[in-house]
């Protein structure tokens, strides 16, 4: 039996964390927030974990978002990649 690949392997609704890396710069949490918010409303800075590389050079965020859709997961990933001060979205 063929499986549909256009199905999910996540169930929905749920608590999801993503990890976004960047150029340490100060103001790339409030950023990375803004650009989550505009997908989930409620979300707060608190729910983002931080650590910086070992030379400074890097910032790694993990920011664990409550999305309810498969489409909601897909739009958060795809602003996220998209903007100038995101290096990878994992």
């Amino acid at each position: 039996m063929a499986q549909d690949f256009s199905e999910s392997l996540i169930e929905f609704p749920c608590h999801f964390p993503i990890k976004i890396i960047g150029e340490a710069h100060q103001d790339f949490i409030q950023v990375i927030t803004k650009l989550i918010k505009e997908h989930i409303n409620d979300f707060v800075e608190k729910k983002i974990e931080s650590k910086m590389s070992s030379e400074g050079k890097f910032i790694s965020l993990t920011c664990t978002v409550y999305v309810t859709s498969k489409q909601q997961l897909d739009s958060i990933y795809k602003d996220l990649s998209s903007h100038p001060m995101t290096k990878f979205v994992l």
